[in-house]
């Protein structure tokens, strides 16, 4: 859902794009950047600390802006490239366990619920990338990629549901692979 409004915000996007870029720094660059604020949160979650649900939210959201630049800069500079995109997808999924590992082991969720969320998630992921090998594309569609799933957990952690925030993500999980199922089925051209 959110892969769907980048469309309408695409001049903000750019200018964002370029204000990163205008530092020279590669695009992957950025997705280190974005992995590593992404692995701090997982920790911050995971040692259950004082304010972890805020600190852990905050900079996850942070994560996922500079998830959003490494794109934007390797657009705007012509950058783009397989590898940056493959180490952008393999970032992603290893900032999407970590956190969701963090929320296991800081005890915000019930743990049955937590390996649920990673599994559905990866599902998801899994969904798009073996329909991109038959040439059906799936980018958008689903209510829950990945950007919603995090989103959810920052903010409804932030505010102290991170259980809540988790059934969320099973449910929206959940609803996004059987959609992906569902769309992918109907374009095999067999």
């Amino acid at each position: 859902m959110l892969n769907n409004l980048r469309e309408t915000l695409r001049p903000v996007l750019e200018k964002i794009g370029k204000g990163f870029a205008s530092t020279g720094l590669s695009p992957n660059f950025w997705t280190v950047v974005g992995l590593a604020f992404a692995l701090i949160s997982a920790i911050v979650y995971g040692l259950g600390i004082e304010f972890g649900l805020i600190i852990g939210g905050v900079l996850l959201l942070v994560s996922g802006f500079f998830d959003m630049v490494d794109g934007q800069v390797a657009r705007v500079t012509g950058q783009t490239s397989k590898k940056g995109s493959y180490l952008d997808s393999m970032f992603d999924k290893i900032a999407e366990v970590a956190i969701f590992l963090g929320i296991l082991i800081g005890g915000y969720a019930e743990p049955y619920l937590v390996l649920l969320a990673i599994t559905l998630s990866l599902l998801v992921s899994y969904a798009r990338a073996k329909s991109d090998t038959i040439n059906i594309k799936l980018q958008g569609i689903g209510i829950g990629e990945r950007a919603e799933r995090l989103l959810v957990i920052a903010i409804i952690g932030i505010i102290d549901f991170m259980d809540i925030a988790v059934v969320i993500v099973v449910i929206i999980a959940g609803v996004t692979l059987i959609q992906r199922m569902i769309v992918t089925a109907k374009n095999i051209q067999e």
